[in-house]
């Protein structure tokens, strides 16, 4: 599960930056909004896996 948990995670960031960099290129502002919500996203899930795996050892 936590596996499957960190590559939502990464994929989220990932799909993301993406999204930013589309819309940076395009001058479209709601994409460039969109992705870093997306990134911030991933980066909460992942701070949370995290964290779970500390109390886990």
């Amino acid at each position: 599960m936590a596996k499957d948990q960190k590559a939502k995670a990464k994929m989220e960031q990932a799909k993301g930056k993406a999204k930013e960099t589309a819309g940076r290129a395009v001058g479209n502002e709601r994409l460039t909004a969109e992705g870093r919500t997306e990134q911030a996203k991933g980066d909460a899930r992942q701070a949370k896996e995290k964290t779970k795996d500390v109390f886990r050892h």
